[in-house]
């Protein structure tokens, strides 16, 4: 299930004995998983127009097809953030996504700055949860410490795509399946325009397109979902009956955190240490803006915002404190990736007034655009090619999935991308946020794709399912 794929988030460690110069692959073990994989380095230059000086062995896991005798096309699997680990999917691909090996390899790789490819992962020194997401402090820490290790300048999307490229090759495949959720979605459609001659087929889910301008659009984007999520508890008679006023409520408690922020202390178990906690206005609603990019998490919502009105915040703090800050896992994206792609596509060409002018008075309000502009002003900033954020143009085959809830991906942008991309076919899911952790009938998900990969210039292939695939209920608590 696609489920599992979609939020992985431990970065898998690769045991292997042979050194990149070997050969493309040998057989290797990969933590957690029974079967045994395929797994190799490639080394490119760090600088790809120079190609001199610092190097990255970029980090290949390969799940072999399942019937070898009849292999087609791979499929290789691009994953979002940015800043995720492609290798992260690699049990989803032994356990519940296997049948996609069923005629063909499934290739992963990470992505430079990613798992272990070069890792741009940011240290956070400050022990303080609900903290601003992107301090100067943490930005200044992390720029300077990752400037050993790398030229930041030289990690955005299309010399990323051209190492995938330099990949695809090494492995000998000559067209090859592209799937992508979120920024893998980018990233692919990135690859479609470089290397158009290698792409078979393509599929994208949530489009994050090349003039989405992130994070200029989050907080629109939410606010619509927002709305659309509390319009869904108002026509629920179980959540209608709870949480009558949760948009009023939702409002009030916004406009009295920004005034005053509620300090309290909080224990996160029995064995936990008490912590004292501030929340504030913007980290709160940004946290909550989180919960709604799966069906699952967006349920909870109207009784997080219920309960912190009437002054209980442990609902909400569940989510952002974990019950034993020891055990916690490792933050899954690489955060100096991050600001090294959203620096240099996105954030630049944000119109800074439009911006306030479009989020003053939303829920979300400019958080988001403000703290990522502060962070970009300390951050070493790379070039995208002119006419990047051009829509991406092409005659191959791409099914483009569309969340009508999604916070963050608007399901216009599919609609926008689908019109350059004449043998497209875009399906719309309704209940379908920006991952559909959830849903249920979720077989439908995978029956399409698969679908989709077996013939995929089927465009009238049948998404009716999609009309089953339904949220969970709303979260109630019991009286």
């Amino acid at each position: 299930m696609w489920n599992k794929f979609l939020l992985a988030a431990a970065i898998l460690t690769i045991s292997s004995t042979h050194s990149p110069e070997s050969g493309p692959l040998k057989p290797c073990r990969v933590q957690g998983i029974d079967e045994q994989l395929l797994c190799g380095k490639l080394s490119v230059f760090e600088n790809r127009q120079t190609r001199t000086g610092r190097k990255i062995d970029l980090n290949v896991v390969v799940l072999p097809a399942l019937d070898q005798q009849h292999k087609e096309a791979p499929l290789f699997d691009l994953a979002g953030g940015p800043g995720i680990a492609s290798t992260s999917a690699a049990f989803d691909y032994t356990t519940a996504l296997r049948d996609y090996r069923r005629r063909r390899d499934v290739v992963l790789v990470d992505q430079r700055g990613t798992g272990e490819s070069n890792p741009l992962h940011c240290k956070n020194n400050d022990p303080h949860y609900l903290r601003e997401m992107y301090t100067v402090r943490y930005v200044d820490d992390c720029r300077r410490t990752l400037e050993r290790v790398a030229d930041l300048t030289q990690y955005t999307t299309p010399i990323a795509m051209d190492d995938l490229d330099d990949v695809r090759a090494w492995l000998g495949y000559d067209r090859i399946n592209l799937i992508g959720l979120s920024y893998g979605t980018r990233a692919a459609l990135v690859y479609l325009r470089q290397h158009p001659e290698h792409v078979r087929s393509v599929i994208l889910m949530g489009i994050a397109p090349t003039n989405a301008r992130l994070p200029m659009y989050h907080t629109r984007n939410a606010q619509r979902a927002t709305e659309l999520l509390f319009a869904e508890c108002a026509a629920d008679a179980a959540c209608n009956k709870e949480y009558p006023r949760v948009a009023e409520e939702f409002s009030q408690l916004l406009k009295t955190l920004g005034n005053q922020p509620v300090k309290l202390k909080y224990q996160a178990s029995e064995t936990a240490k008490e912590i004292d906690v501030e929340i504030r206005r913007d980290e709160f609603a940004e946290a909550l803006r989180t919960q709604l990019y799966t069906p699952t998490g967006a349920r909870r919502v109207p009784f997080i915002i219920h309960q912190a009105a009437m002054g209980n915040f442990k609902p909400f703090l569940k989510l952002v404190i974990p019950k034993d800050p020891s055990t916690a896992a490792p933050a899954f994206i690489a955060d100096g990736m991050y600001l090294s792609i959203t620096c240099a596509e996105d954030v630049p060409f944000i119109n800074t007034a439009a911006a306030k002018r479009m989020n003053r008075g939303t829920f979300f309000e400019n958080y988001r655009v403000e703290q990522q502009q502060r962070a970009c002003a300390h951050w070493r900033r790379g070039r995208v090619p002119p006419g990047y954020e051009k829509p991406i143009e092409s005659t191959a085959p791409v099914l483009i999935i569309a969340g009508y809830m999604d916070p963050v991906t608007s399901p216009d942008w599919a609609a926008e991308a689908a019109a350059h991309l004449p043998n497209s076919k875009l399906w719309l899911i309704r209940h379908h946020a920006h991952v559909p952790v959830g849903l249920t009938n979720f077989e439908c998900f995978d029956r399409v794709l698969m679908k989709f990969l077996d013939d995929p210039e089927a465009k009238n292939i049948d998404t009716s399912c999609g009309d089953q695939m339904l949220p969970p209920p709303f979260f109630v608590e019991q009286h």
